[in-house]
C-alpha cells in the first residue's frame, strides 16, 4: 500500500486496506473518472451464516497480483449517448448524470470498442467477477462495504421490512450516495452491473439494483443474465486498462 499513499492526485485520507483508493484517471473526450484499485489478496464469497447467503458463494481466497483502474461511477446515459450516439434508457428523461440501462452485453462490447478508439494506449472492458468483489467489499469483510446491513440512505434498492418504507421507483443520480472505503460509487444498487464472466451460457451480473432489495446488493452475491438481455435496471462500469 506504500505505492498508494505518494504522488496521489487525489489524498486519501489514511493508508491502509480500508482507505479511500484515491489516485483518479479521467478519460478525457467523454469525462468518464476512473479510481485506482491496488493490488492484494482478498476473500471472495460468503460465510455460512451470511444472511441471504446461496451455495455458489463460497468463500476462496483470490489474488490480484496488480492494480487497475475501475470505474468511480456506473456508465451514465450521456457518456453511453457521447460514444454511441444514442439512449436506450427507459428513464432517458431523468437526464444524462443518470446510470444508462437496457443495454445487452453485446452493445457493451460495442461500446468499450468504441471507447477504446477515442483514448489512444488505453483498452477499455468490463471487469472479471473478481474484480469486482474485490472493488465492492473495498477491504472489508461484511456483506456489504457499509457493514452488515444496507438501507436506502446508502444505496439505491427497493423497499424492505428493514429499510424504509418509501420507494424511488427508479435509477438515481450516480454518486448519490457516500461511496465505499475506495471512492468507487454505486457498488450496491441502482442498476445490476454486467460482468465479464461466464456462468455457462449465461453472463455474471453483480451489485443489485433499484428494483430489488438489500439481499440482492451484497458483495458476495452472485445473479445471472442472458448475454442479449436488456432491463431497466442493467446496466455496467468499466475497467481501464494502459497499454
Amino acid at each position: 500500500m506504500k505505492a498508494l499513499c505518494l504522488g496521489l492526485v487525489v489524498f486519501a485520507a489514511a493508508c491502509g486496506p480500508k482507505a479511500a483508493a484515491s489516485k483518479i484517471w479521467v478519460e478525457p473526450t467523454t469525462g468518464m473518472a476512473f479510481v485506482s484499485i491496488p493490488s492484494g489478496s482478498f476473500t471472495m464469497g460468503s460465510p455460512a451464516d451470511e444472511a441471504g447467503r446461496e451455495p455458489r458463494e463460497v468463500q476462496h481466497i483470490v489474488t490480484m497480483p496488480r492494480s487497475f483502474w475501475m470505474g468511480k461511477f456506473e456508465v451514465t446515459q450521456a457518456e453511453w449517448q457521447a460514444v454511441m450516439g444514442g439512449n436506450p434508457s427507459s428513464f432517458s428523461a431523468s437526464g444524462g448524470g443518470f446510470p444508462v440501462e437496457q443495454v445487452n452485453w453485446f452493445e457493451v462490447h460495442e461500446f468499450l470498442n468504441r471507447l477504446a478508439a477515442r483514448a489512444p494506449g488505453s483498452r477499455f472492458r468490463l471487469p472479471t467477477e473478481a474484480e469486482w468483489e474485490y472493488s465492492c467489499r473495498a477491504g472489508t469483510t461484511t456483506a456489504y462495504s457499509t457493514g452488515p446491513t444496507l438501507t436506502r440512505d446508502q444505496a439505491n434498492i427497493t423497499a424492505s421490512a428493514t429499510t424504509a418504507p418509501a420507494e424511488r421507483g427508479q435509477t438515481t443520480r450516480v454518486g448519490s450516495f457516500p461511496p465505499n472505503p475506495w471512492g468507487l460509487y454505486d457498488m450496491h444498487g441502482n442498476v445490476w452491473e454486467w460482468t465479464d464472466d461466464d456462468a455457462g451460457p449465461l453472463k455474471i451480473i453483480r451489485g443489485g439494483s433499484w428494483y430489488f432489495g438489500a439481499d440482492s446488493a451484497r458483495c458476495a452475491l452472485r445473479y445471472t443474465h442472458r448475454p442479449q438481455d436488456r432491463g431497466f435496471s442493467l446496466g455496467f462500469r468499466v475497467v481501464r486498462e494502459q497499454g
